[in-house]
């Protein structure tokens, strides 16, 4: 509680550092989380979820991205600094301490709990899962060969949740009045469909493409300091492994939607990111730290593109069906 105040005291005169501790500057991070979840939303929901998921569901990321970068850049404060691109983070540079960094990162995970709580049983079970996978991340990259996979597991923790915070029945207040047993009940009757596990699994394979990337941005750094990323483990791969990750993301996706029958809209988006593939290639052919860093700093709009394809084709869809 102390620790709270004295946050809560000094935050106008600081803002400007939290700020830039959550990298409000650099919104492509949350975009890449958010637009497969609002795909996944749209999905479960079989076309517009309505504006209470939907600002829950993009308030939650922001939020939980935010929390996410607090964690990470108290984790990788020591390896931080000898990294060129991180080297004057705050924490990195002593401009925020650690104590104050873990308030931080508290208190915008405890908003973004709240918001989970507006929706039902089964999605606040998952979003404790969420948090566990996502306080793991900044150690992985101590001991996890590629922990890429990782960071791919929690940027699509937000898909099995859209699916369960729309189809997974009765809100978290009512289960919780009717005792224990019922929330087992409820986390197991608001089970994650099929489709939700391709969408994921696909979403796994995006995230391992953009952070490898990011990671041959600094892997001349990284095998200095000793630090582990799919980089460095793909070597002389690394190119065609992106490539591979991009094509089998796109892959997946298109095979999981394919019941959904999207039409011509999401096959149009489909082969305009294929082509953001192929402008993703170009940029990275040749490693250098210029063209990977622009190349995953432009990977949201590969995201974004798939979410209109799949929100414009239940549009459309749904149109026809009331025509």
């Amino acid at each position: 509680m102390t620790s709270l105040l004295l946050l809560t005291r000094a935050m106008p005169s600081r803002l400007p550092l939290y700020l830039d501790l959550v990298r409000w500057n650099r919104p492509a991070g949350w975009l890449l989380l958010l637009w497969p979840t609002l795909a996944a939303l749209w999905v479960a929901s079989s076309g517009f979820p309505g504006w209470h998921l939907l600002a829950v569901f993009t308030a939650g990321t922001v939020l939980m991205r935010s929390a996410g970068c607090c964690v990470n850049d108290v984790a990788d404060r020591d390896f931080d600094r000898h990294v060129k691109r991180t080297a004057l983070r705050p924490v990195t540079r002593g401009a925020v301490s650690v104590r104050e960094a873990l308030v931080l990162a508290a208190v915008l995970a405890f908003c973004a709990f709240v918001l989970v709580l507006t929706t039902n049983a089964s999605t606040v079970i998952w979003s404790f899962a969420a948090l566990a996978i996502t306080l793991a991340y900044p150690y992985a990259k101590r001991h996890v060969a590629m922990p890429q996979a990782v960071l791919g597991l929690a940027f699509s923790a937000g898909i099995p949740m859209a699916f369960t915070a729309v189809q997974g029945g009765e809100s978290w207040i009512y289960t919780a009045v009717l005792g224990a047993d019922s929330w087992l009940l409820a986390a197991i009757e608001g089970g994650v469909p099929g489709v939700a596990w391709w969408l994921l699994l696909g979403n796994l394979f995006w995230v391992l493409a953009y952070d490898t990337e990011y990671a041959m941005v600094d892997r001349d750094d990284d095998l200095r300091i000793g630090m582990k990323t799919s980089a460095i483990t793909l070597g002389r791969f690394d190119v065609p492994a992106v490539v591979v990750f991009y094509l089998l993301f796109l892959a997946i996706w298109a095979m999981a939607l394919r019941p959904y029958h999207l039409g011509p809209a999401f096959d149009a988006a489909l082969a305009i990111a294929a082509v953001q593939v192929f402008w993703h290639w170009t940029m990275i052919r040749h490693r250098t730290r210029e063209g990977c860093f622009r190349a995953f700093r432009v990977n949201h709009w590969l995201g974004f593109t798939l979410f209109a394809g799949v929100a414009a084709g239940f549009a459309f869809r749904n149109i026809c069906r009331l025509g």
